[in-house]
């Protein structure tokens, strides 16, 4: 199903597989938005297809919508070549430096991606600038490695809130090993957004997961009262059947970088949240064999040609932790973290704080975590740290008021 409203430009002379807005029902009542983007990877199709399903059946409810339901193609060129990406990453672009560049020229100097980017950013402004109340994001996905559906989001209370309602591991510290993602952008735009993965690229059931999360997420941002969308409580049980044996919170530990000129390749038979063990030869390329340095959870290992992340590994913990950073940061714990011995507040930023670690070696980037900081910058000696915005309860009841993104 598309919408008679598409891209603001075409940046290619032959057909798209599909507009840039794919679909939106907008209700006659004021209400939360919900944007739902797929295919921000052009070899990732399963989340187009599922919205196109939840926009046909939706129609049918428009009626009964609270709000606003947004249905976006990520990258159109990557999609219809059936490509991770032509030029470069579209999902490692959403940096300051970037944006500003395609501010000035619109992209029409640029790649590919520079114009898909562009495109991409105005319909995400308009939809933010129509609003009517808190705005929602699902960005979905699907990887090249099998097994396992899970999500992924900067952990502000807020982002965490709507995560935990999809019933799939949730992964954390995403944020800190990978930059230029559109959730991290968002997110500093007073977004509620997650990313949801629901399976491996070419597998049928990857569909059905991206869709029950859809569904998910439309009963949880409140666009339909929870007895006209049936279809969320059958997506939860089938998603938990489908997670039955994986953890339910796993932090990030490593990411391992690769480039075309590493010719990188996987051992096969690797999935994803596979356990792993230090010394094992998991993957090869140019300098050698790649083994690891410690034991952990595989994450996303790279069974396809382009990609900038090789393998993650993820740490299992338990969700008892998260029930204490709700209660720290709740509690504004985080307002005093400055006062404590070897830490500094930054001279330009007073979100972002310095820690000493010889003076401060009780204060592990767990304990930071905890009170909703996250890593930017590790400098040996000194460890950099920066809060979280609109990470506070008050956004839990009511998510923040966004911000315009161009």
């Amino acid at each position: 199903m598309h919408d008679s409203k598409g891209a603001l430009m075409e940046p290619v002379d032959t057909p798209l597989p599909y507009d840039r807005f794919l679909g939106r029902i907008r209700g006659t009542d004021a209400g939360p938005t919900l944007i739902c983007v797929g295919g921000i990877h052009g070899n990732e199709p399963a989340g187009v297809l599922a919205l196109e399903r939840v926009l046909e059946t939706l129609q049918g409810r428009a009626g009964r919508v609270d709000g606003e339901f947004v249905a976006l193609a990520g990258n159109r060129s990557a999609l219809a070549e059936k490509k991770r990406f032509l030029d470069r990453d579209l999902n490692r672009a959403w940096t300051d430096e970037r944006l500003e560049r395609l501010r000035g020229d619109d992209g029409l100097n640029g790649d590919t991606e520079d114009r898909e980017q562009v495109e991409l950013l105005q319909a995400l402004d308009d939809a933010v600038t129509d609003s009517r109340g808190p705005v929602y994001l699902l960005d979905l996905h699907t990887t090249s490695g099998t097994r396992g559906m899970f999500s992924t989001f900067g952990d502000s209370l807020p982002n965490r809130d709507f995560a935990e309602h999809i019933p799939v591991p949730m992964v954390l510290g995403l944020e800190e090993l990978v930059e230029g993602t559109l959730l991290g952008f968002l997110g500093e735009h007073g977004l509620v957004a997650i990313a949801v993965e629901s399976g491996q690229h070419d597998e049928p059931l990857a569909i059905d997961r991206a869709e029950a999360a859809i569904w998910i997420a439309i009963r949880t941002a409140g666009l339909l009262a929870e007895a006209d969308v049936p279809e969320a409580r059958q997506g939860q049980e089938m998603l938990r059947r489908e997670s039955r044996g994986l953890p339910r919170a796993v932090e990030m530990r490593y990411k391992y970088d690769v480039s075309p000129e590493l010719e990188f390749s996987m051992e096969p038979g690797y999935e994803n949240f596979q356990s792993v063990s230090q010394g094992e030869t998991i993957a090869h390329d140019r300098e050698g064999d790649v083994v690891l340095s410690e034991n952990g959870i595989l994450l996303m290992p790279l069974y396809q040609e382009q990609g900038e992340d090789g393998f993650f590994l993820v740490r299992e913990f338990s969700p008892f932790w998260l029930r204490v950073s709700y209660a720290l940061r709740s509690a504004h714990a985080g307002r005093i973290a400055r006062w404590l011995p070897g830490v500094a507040q930054d001279s330009k930023d007073p979100d972002v704080l310095r820690v000493n670690r010889r003076i401060a070696r009780l204060f592990a980037l767990q304990f930071f975590h905890l009170l909703g900081f996250r890593s930017v910058k590790d400098e040996g000696d000194t460890l950099v740290v920066r809060r979280r915005r609109f990470d506070e309860a008050r956004f839990i009841a009511r998510g923040p008021t966004p911000e315009h993104l161009r």
